[in-house]
């Protein structure tokens, strides 16, 4: 890759020539218009104009994805034809400014009146450029050593019920969880500040009970309380946490944004727990909004830690396959020479039962295994429900049928004929 310059890749859908497209595309956002205006010189254009540096084009369909009222204006009909095009720009047009980063690959493109489709599919940049962002300063080798976790998986669970509890009744279920073995504790994304639980409030109640647990075994358990907030509260409340002795500090990115993040990141040391809630309002359409390898390296240059990509077998829309593709993405760095890869979250209907899934997709410990109804709904309680999952990953790490294993581990016995049903 050129030192000075950074490519994204799209999917495009037009009924017009794609090679057009490609150019209008890399004009709209760059130096350019849909027409050459005044000043706009060759030299301003060799120096500052985004180029095509390759289109494929794939199969035609015979509708168009999406509706678009100029295309419909101008009486146009198919083919709708499919390419996938790439295109670079110079870094000298957006420096070490997120916000234009993204508005750069990811802006006015899906307004086009040229396509009836367009997502963006990957962004690669060169190590001079990404040394101008932030880095993870936890990431996985640092949650590991913060939770004291130096092998296996991580197992993790999310503070149910999601809302209601007052913050006595959060710090009392934080007692039972950090008794019954979790690595991590996170809370539910639409809990963050609400009346009947002030962070204020619930902080110091939730880290009494987590430092009491590390007082008795020696054990810290990682809690991801929600902060997501305007910028000026978000930084109170890490503050707060890390005043408490806590580790780590969730938000909400869709909602809070690249800004936020990078101020936050600055701020405080502890680890932040990316949760990419909306996310599928940006990806679920295949021919429109961000695939995930795009999406996460944006965040992953605010300095995330961790990015949640789903779970294997899970409760959501998401296939398996992409599902593994996003946390192989977590595991590649996103440029030579510089180790910034993060630690991805599996979450979303997860328990015993599917562990073996994810083992054999990843082939790798490093990550968080999250489940919150696996551990918390197991017939035997809390503590039985993180036994199942331990001894579900030993088995898979053995090779061994969880039916099998579960003979001589009645906590994953119990959880197949209770959640297997």
């Amino acid at each position: 890759m050129i030192a000075d310059r950074f490519e994204a890749t799209y999917l495009i859908e037009t009924p017009l020539a794609p090679a057009h497209v490609a150019e209008v595309m890399a004009g709209e956002q760059s130096c350019g218009t849909f027409t050459r205006v005044e000043g706009e010189t060759d030299a301003l254009r060799e120096r500052a104009r985004a180029t095509v540096e390759a289109i494929d084009e794939l199969e035609s369909v015979a509708a168009p994805s999406l509706p678009n009222a100029l295309l419909e204006r101008q009486g146009r009909s198919g083919p709708w034809r499919r390419a996938r095009v790439r295109i670079s720009f110079p870094v000298a047009n957006v420096g070490a400014n997120l916000p234009t980063l993204a508005a750069t690959v990811a802006g006015n493109l899906y307004d086009l009146g040229e396509v009836s489709g367009l997502r963006l599919e990957s962004l690669q940049i060169p190590a001079s450029y990404r040394a101008q962002f932030d880095l993870p300063q936890v990431g996985i080798a640092g949650t590991r050593q913060r939770t004291g976790v130096t092998s296996g998986a991580m197992v993790g669970t999310i503070l149910k019920p999601n809302v209601g509890f007052s913050p006595a009744q959060t710090a009392e279920l934080v007692t039972r969880l950090c008794a019954a073995g979790v690595d991590f504790i996170k809370d539910d994304e639409v809990c963050a500040d609400p009346a009947h639980a002030p962070l204020a409030q619930r902080v110091p109640a939730v880290m009494a009970a987590v430092r009491e647990h590390q007082q008795r075994t020696g054990k810290h358990v990682m809690v991801a309380f929600n902060i997501t907030d305007e910028t000026d509260a978000m930084k109170r409340h890490a503050d707060l946490i890390e005043r408490e002795g806590g580790s780590c500090v969730m938000a909400s990115l869709n909602w809070c944004g690249y800004s936020a993040l990078q101020t936050l990141r600055r701020h405080t040391g502890l680890a932040l727990h990316g949760h990419r809630n909306g996310y599928g309002a940006l990806s679920r359409q295949p021919l429109l909004g961000i695939s995930f390898q795009a999406y996460q390296t944006l965040w992953r240059l605010a300095g995330v830690d961790h990015m949640h990509v789903h779970g294997l077998q899970g409760k959501f829309s998401q296939s398996d396959e992409e599902v593994i593709a996003s946390a192989q993405d977590c595991y590649t760095p996103l440029a030579d020479a510089i180790d910034d890869r993060v630690l991805p979250a599996f979450s979303s209907g997860q328990w015993a039962g599917t562990v073996p899934a994810t083992w054999a997709a990843v082939q790798s410990d490093d990550l968080l295994f999250m489940s919150g109804g696996g551990i918390l709904a197991h017939p035997g309680g809390p503590a039985a429900g993180v036994a199942s999952i331990r001894q579900a990953w030993a088995a898979a790490r053995e090779g061994a049928a969880l039916a099998d294993y579960a003979r001589s581990a009645p906590e994953l016995a119990a959880a197949l004929a209770f959640f297997g049903k």
